[in-house]
């Protein structure tokens, strides 16, 4: 029987009180399963931390000593008990390290998905799929009107800009995608990556993940049109918006972060309308919870067929 209180939203995040743990808390907590190393779902100052080993690397090389007090490092598809509840991390595809948790519990069995992408990425580990009774999703591009572009297509767009690009994205995850597109669907273009980027490549590929060719920035290189692409995270893109000699980008499945009305690069790391609808099939839950979005298209197309749940 499905717990319908089994996991809620209070003041420190998505809360399991029969494990008495969270999920991505927004707040030191006890204890925290992180499912990835993005800030908004990897806080700092949690007690006792249950992640992937490249979630560890990655928390701990942005928050030093500070990421958390303890480290339970758990491999894809080992699973662990916590109160009782049997968690299992399921390769989620969003980027290296990135997990949905399976929680079972009492003969039910809920998967929180954290953020995922069904979309073939080079830099991580593939999405893999496994059946639950409740499906927790992320509902940022929950909308029929939402449909990413394929991101090859997307990148190849950059083989018809001739002047220097400034690149703008999210330092980690985002960049070293880029970087492995780049090289594999620009190969003319040479790619320079700031020096903030630098450790996380290195985390990528001690984890076996090979980014393809780039370099440090440097400043007399960019005074040179030799097609560079110089991938900067967003504090930096945004004091360079007066930069001179170079077309300005921001690789980002949001249209309000697009920069150009002439060029644009959609590339996202989320999954879309139709990509969550391929979730709901693989996984054949008979609820769908939703989060960190709007849920409300999934109920009007559902209908009485799954009942969805708004958790935030």
């Amino acid at each position: 029987m499905i717990i319908d209180d089994f996991v809620f939203i209070n003041d420190n995040g998505l809360y399991c009180k029969y494990g008495d743990f969270y999920l991505d808390p927004i707040l030191p907590v006890k204890t925290a399963i992180i499912s990835h190393a993005h800030a908004d779902h990897a806080v700092s100052g949690n007690g006792s931390v249950y992640c992937t080993a490249s979630t560890r690397a990655l928390m701990e090389l942005r928050y030093s000593r500070y990421a958390a007090r303890t480290f339970q490092v758990v491999r894809y598809d080992e699973s662990f008990v916590i109160n009782g509840i049997k968690i299992t991390f399921i390769p989620a595809g969003h980027m290296l390290g990135s997990a949905m948790v399976l929680m079972e519990y009492k003969d039910s069995t809920y998967l929180y998905t954290g953020d995922y992408k069904i979309q073939p990425d080079d830099t991580c580990e593939p999405i893999a799929w496994v059946k639950a009774d409740v499906l927790i999703t992320e509902s940022t591009f929950a909308d029929p009107k939402i449909i990413h572009p394929n991101p090859v297509d997307e990148i190849k767009k950059l083989n018809g800009i001739q002047s220097n690009i400034l690149l703008g994205a999210y330092a980690t995850g985002k960049s070293q995608r880029l970087i492995r597109m780049i090289t594999d669907h620009a190969p003319r273009k040479k790619i320079l990556v700031h020096h903030r980027i630098m450790a996380i490549n290195k985390i990528y590929e001690n984890a076996g993940f090979k980014l393809g060719n780039y370099q440090l920035y440097g400043r007399k290189l960019m005074k040179a049109q030799d097609e560079f692409v110089y991938i900067v995270p967003p504090f930096t893109f945004d004091s360079y918006i007066r930069a001179s000699g170079v077309k300005r980008l921001f690789a980002s499945g949001w249209n309000k972060l697009q920069v150009n009305k002439e060029d644009t690069l959609f590339i996202s790391d989320h999954v879309d309308w139709n990509d969550i609808l391929e979730a709901v099939r693989q996984v054949a839950p008979t609820q769908i919870w939703t989060l960190h979005g709007n849920g409300r298209h999934l109920q009007a197309y559902y209908g009485d067929s799954i009942k969805v749940k708004l958790l935030n």
